[in-house]
């Protein structure tokens, strides 16, 4: 899908690592919320409240995820789950459009 329908959109973008990674939220009818972003090159840390699913647009990076001792290699066209009330790690290659889903 290249394009989401009837939503709402937030009008102010979330803005962390001082703008390397900025995102949008989106709600659904559904009420289920997604956020669409970037992240430019550089090595990040997230923490999670919800299971998040990324989905990498465009892009290239690696993931270590809480629950694991490697790092995963990931490329445009695939995606990873994050578990709810934990983290993840991001080194960031090249420039990532990403959308990421919060499941309950």
């Amino acid at each position: 899908m290249t394009e989401f329908k009837n939503v709402n959109v937030q009008k102010e973008a979330n803005i962390y690592f001082e703008g390397k990674v900025i995102s949008i939220l989106i709600s659904f009818p559904n009420g289920s919320k997604k956020t669409l972003g970037v992240m430019l090159p550089g090595a990040y840390e997230f923490n999670t409240k919800e299971k998040e699913i990324m989905e990498i647009i465009s892009g290239k990076l690696e993931v270590l995820l809480s629950n694991k001792s490697k790092w995963i290699n990931i490329k445009a066209g695939t995606s990873f789950e994050v578990p709810k009330h934990s983290s993840f790690k991001l080194k960031i290659h090249e420039i990532v459009n990403y959308c990421c889903e919060y499941v309950n």
